[in-house]
């Protein structure tokens, strides 16, 4: 299979090829850089035809038709002309039900499309998208979640006017696989589509959560990025970094027993943090009423000793880099760790919450 992709240094061109190549699926291409007089010869090559070029910020209005709709009459006559029912799917916008220069042009493609697929049964899917975010997508242009990620990310000023204003957005990647989609599956022509899910965010809490984003380096604090929109927020934010700042320092607290350093906070599922300690150090000796954690022994060998604070039974185990094995504290249960090696201990712990020194739950008890 073959396809041809207009539009392909864009946004979502780029991606989209990106995932045909995945998939084995060859490409060609049709730029700023090409010519309407190429275009015959390069569809005769293809089985389909993605239609993603578009224009959104002339600097003449006159150029939305030149590239919205000339561009789509132009590919429109050429697959007449050779007589094949090649599908295409065209990158559509919800602004073309607004009275706008860009919305009519978009309009005035997708009518060109379905009169060619009324008269030769040409397949045609028309996609009217609302704002696309994701990575690659050109900051301090036409998308106001790029231009946040980038800012924001980079130190530099972000402008809200109107806060309370809702945007509706979906992600490139759901956009992308919508769109393979139709040649994996084979689907029947239709117009009018859109892609699920869509997500809707004001202004003023997009700006917000962006900053979230931005200031977790030194809180710590990671946001709920594991589902839905916060977590294609999050890659899509991460994607604008530049490469010295893909990595930043933590802080560390060292003493005569070694190093304790927090690596991440989450809002409600506990922090993360390790902690080293020489040959014969032992750390602990406490217990806690709720608190819960949990001990891995990445490099070294370590004893780990417990104290029911009411019966007094006592329990001992041993573990080691070796012996991969999780140990949890309980509460009612006094515990500590020692380093019965010959090598520093290297120890991950998770905690069920984020420590509070004004209620720190960590009593001292020697065993």
């Amino acid at each position: 299979m073959r396809v041809l992709v207009t539009g392909a240094n864009g946004f979502l061109g780029k991606n989209l090829i990106v995932r045909l190549k995945e998939l084995g699926v060859a490409t060609e291409v049709y730029t700023r850089n090409n010519s309407i007089e190429e275009l015959p010869v390069l569809i005769g090559k293809v089985d389909y035809i993605f239609h993603l070029a578009g224009e959104n910020r002339p600097l003449d209005n006159k150029h939305f038709d030149v590239v919205n709709k000339d561009l789509t009459l132009s590919i429109c006559k050429v697959v007449k002309s050779l007589e094949k029912k090649i599908p295409i799917i065209f990158a559509s916008s919800s602004q073309a039900v607004l009275k706008n220069a860009y919305g009519k042009s978009k309009l005035d493609a997708e009518i060109i499309l379905e009169e060619l697929h009324r008269i030769s049964g040409c397949p045609i899917y028309i996609y009217r998208f609302p704002g696309i975010f994701g990575k690659w997508c050109k900051p301090n242009y036409n998308s106001v979640v790029a231009t946040f990620c980038f800012n924001i990310s980079h130190n530099l000023p972000i402008k809200v006017n109107d806060s309370s204003f809702e945007i509706t957005l979906v992600y490139v990647d759901d956009v992308v696989e919508e769109l393979v989609s139709i040649i994996e599956h084979n689907k029947s022509s239709r117009s009018k589509l859109t892609v699920l899910p869509e997500y809707k965010i004001t202004l003023g809490e997009l700006s917000e959560q962006i900053n979230f984003f931005h200031n977790s380096r030194n809180s710590l604090i990671s946001e709920r990025v594991g589902g839905g929109l916060i977590r294609k927020l999050y890659s899509t934010y991460v994607s604008y970094f530049s490469p010295e700042q893909f990595s930043y320092s933590i802080p560390a607290y060292s003493d005569e027993r070694g190093i304790f350093a927090e690596f991440m906070k989450t809002k409600d599922s506990g922090q993360f943090s390790f902690f080293t300690a020489g040959p014969g150090i032992t750390r602990g000796g406490h217990y806690h009423h709720s608190k819960t954690e949990k001990f891995l022994v990445l490099h070294g060998d370590a004893r780990f000793r417990f104290k029911q604070i009411i019966t007094n039974e006592n329990f001992e185990l041993k573990t080691s880099g070796n012996d991969l094995k999780v140990v949890e504290t309980v509460p009612g249960w006094s515990h500590d760790i020692t380093n019965i090696g010959k090598k520093d201990m290297i120890v991950m712990l998770w905690a069920n919450e984020i420590f509070d020194p004004n209620n720190p739950d960590t009593i001292a008890y020697q065993l």
